[in-house]
């Protein structure tokens, strides 16, 4: 029985494997879920993910059953051949129990046309549960139709506008009203939620408002788990349904959902497709309590633990898969185990965040084997590569892979022997970076694979899968290279403790002389950006100064050019001014001229001399514009006489040379003023 369970598992994640390449799908946890929905048949999960233009490929009558089982039920032609191949030979009792549909086999070889045909594809309908306020709407649609259908719906329904509308609750996050729906590959029942920011509620409607804005707070829940003594602090959005919740405690705890019972929850959740805004639990922390249910042989003598029940969870129609699927065997199924309460995972299964798995894998190794053991990374593989191998060559570990397994008989004794050895977990925590990952559960073995593709290749991952769970646990010893990261050893559990150490030391070993050589290139690489650095700065400076100096130079130009015209125009103006006013002068009067003459012989600066006859009825402006149209203006000259001496130009212009007394004649000089 166990080796036919063991080869359903190995099989069941070949079909994961394969389902993932074909349909591009990174999610282990979404892969999963869509090949459940499917039976785990591969042909009808490709199918309903990449779906062809004229129909579907099926396999036997399983698939079509599995086929029938999505889409509804089946017509009376395809029941009549559906009965018509039962007549055959009946399967025999091992193969029916335990061996996956046959239709997931044969993707792994040739389909002949002779075991496929094709059939009318039936389209698949989703269930939506859409909540407003204090309504609730009951959608189904095809999956071909789009987000913006559900809305117009919703509309007539509703009475809101699509453009005030906010359709919440995807678990994709918001998606436009163009999206189809295939593409979102969602479960066939759905919640969903609308929020009318843009509407104001009304006096009657304040308690939907209220109800509305608490779907979209944090509910913090502080969950209880009877059996193992620990207590989980959980934060659920308030559109979370009970559903989910129970389901993600179910990861925590090891419990089914159909064997939870719970202790807490309030009369009004009676439904576990409620959301907890709607399920009148205490905000913003609320208080649970759960135990694994007992069995029917002993429900009339239940434990101390699980009396005083409040609510008892019962699973919904895709939960009750077979107690393989869950790591339960019959017996404990079925209430004949001689224990009610089992050990914890080591690791919650499809953990979103890398880093609070290894939160817990911790805090659960710590609990099992003690507070002696390696200090294990927590966060991404990537993160723990980046940690070792990508700072400075000085700086650099190794990276030691722990990978535990909960069905290996050697598990204990490797934890608690070797690697919580003294010696050990001293040489662990100098020498390398420890990062750990527990591979009991498929999925998370399956989400192992995938990130050592990812980092290490394809052949990493492959030597990983040849290991058998007997030889669990492996300790993987992974060197960082220029080019890839090479794996130098790979430690099965069947070891001690001094062959351990001796094995980690020869993996230092080689780690050391890699390390010395990057370390020189590393020096010389700096050497060499340092002088490279010195000689950008020194020409940046040169390059600098140069500019500097053809800056001030060209300032210096400028301003020269700048002054020269201003000088030009001054002389330009000052010779304008010369013209005119010598123009402006009054004819000089001849010596024979019968009026009064006066004749004026005025010095300039220079020691030449100005001469010049003026009527005597002359203004001493006349006199003040000849000086001027000389280039002598009467702003910056003065005139004076030699003896008494006198400044003219302090005279009234409007006076007469001979009011002035220069008559007949006089000699004047020019003196600068101050």
């Amino acid at each position: 029985m166990a080796s036919e369970s063991g080869d359903s598992n190995m099989d069941r994640e070949m079909i994961l494997a394969d389902f993932q390449a074909c349909t591009g799908i990174d999610n282990i946890a979404e892969a999963i879920t869509l090949l459940e929905l499917n039976n785990w048949d591969l042909v009808a999960a490709i199918n309903g993910v990449i779906p062809q233009e004229n129909g579907i490929l099926q396999g036997d009558f399983t698939s079509e059953a599995s086929q029938a089982t999505m889409y509804g039920p089946p017509s009376h032609a395809e029941a009549a051949e559906a009965a018509a191949r039962s007549a055959g030979p009946p399967p025999s009792s091992s193969s029916s129990s335990s061996s996956p549909p046959s239709s997931s086999t044969s993707a792994f070889c040739p389909i002949s046309p002779s075991t496929r045909h094709i059939v009318e594809r039936q389209p698949r309908m989703i269930h939506f549960r859409v909540e407003y306020r204090q309504r609730s709407v009951e959608l189904v649609l095809e999956e071909s139709s789009k987000v913006g259908e559900i809305k117009a719906i919703l509309q007539t329904e509703l009475g809101i506008p699509v453009s005030k509308m906010h359709l919440k609750g995807w678990k994709s996050g918001d998606v436009s009203d163009s999206t189809v729906l295939r593409s979102l590959h969602l479960p066939k029942n759905n919640s969903l939620y609308v929020l009318t920011p843009d509407i104001a509620p009304t006096a009657s409607t304040s308690k939907n408002s209220a109800l509305q804005d608490s779907l979209n707070q944090n509910f913090l829940l502080v969950i209880s788990h009877r059996e193992a003594q620990r207590d989980y602090s959980l934060n659920f959005p308030g559109s979370k349904t009970i559903q989910e919740v129970k389901r993600n405690i179910s990861d925590l705890t090891n419990i089914p959902v159909r064997h939870q019972q719970w202790e807490g929850w309030p009369a009004s959740a009676s439904d576990d497709s409620m959301t907890l805004a709607l399920s009148g639990i205490s905000y913003p922390c609320h208080h649970l309590s759960v135990c694994r249910r007992s069995s029917p042989a002993n429900a009339q003598e239940p434990t101390e633990e699980c009396t005083d029940v409040h609510m008892i969870s019962d699973s919904e129609g895709d939960d009750f898969e077979d107690a393989s699927e869950f790591g339960v065997d019959d017996s404990e199924m079925f209430g004949m185990s001689s224990t009610t309460c089992r050990k914890s995972p080591m690791m919650p299964e499809n953990s979103e965040n890398e880093a609070d798995a290894l939160l817990y894998f911790t805090a659960e190794f710590s609990s099992r084997y003690g507070e002696t053991h390696p200090m294990f990374y927590v966060g991404s593989l990537e993160a723990a590569s980046q940690e070792a191998f990508y700072g400075k060559a000085r700086d650099r570990k190794l990276l030691a892979i722990y990978l535990h397994n909960d069905d290996s008989v050697l598990s204990n004794v490797f934890c608690s022997q070797m690697m919580c050895a003294d010696s050990i977990v001293s040489y662990l925590s100098q020498n390398f970076i420890t990062w750990a990952w527990d591979v009991t559960k498929e999925a998370n073995k399956a989400r192992l694979l995938t990130m050592c593709t990812r980092h290490f290749g394809s052949v990493v991952t492959q030597t990983i899968r040849t290991y058998k769970t007997d030889q669990f646990p492996l300790l993987l010893i992974v060197m960082g290279k220029r080019t890839s990261n090479e794996v130098l050893n790979v430690i099965q559990g069947n070891t001690t403790v001094d062959e351990l150490m001796m094995r980690l030391m020869g993996a230092m070993e080689i780690f050391t002389a890699q390390q010395q050589e990057d370390i020189k290139d590393e020096d010389e690489r700096e050497a060499r950006e340092t002088v490279k650095r010195e000689q950008d700065e020194a020409y940046r400076l040169s390059l600098e100064a140069d500019r500097k100096k053809r800056e001030a130079q060209e300032r210096e130009e400028a301003e020269l050019v700048r002054l020269q015209q201003m000088k030009k125009e001054q002389e330009e103006e000052k010779e304008a001014i010369r013209l005119s006013l010598e123009q402006a002068l009054p004819p000089e009067p001849g010596e024979e001229s019968g009026e009064q003459i006066s004749k004026l012989r005025i010095r300039t600066p220079s020691g030449e001399f100005l001469e010049r006859r003026f009527l005597g009825s002359c203004k001493l402006q006349v006199l003040f514009d000849f000086v001027a149209s000389k280039g002598f203006p009467f702003e910056e000259f003065k005139i004076l006489t030699t003896f008494p001496r006198r400044n003219i130009t302090q005279l009234d212009p409007g006076s007469t040379l001979l009011e002035a007394k220069l008559f007949p004649q006089e000699t004047l000089f020019l003196e600068a003023k101050e």
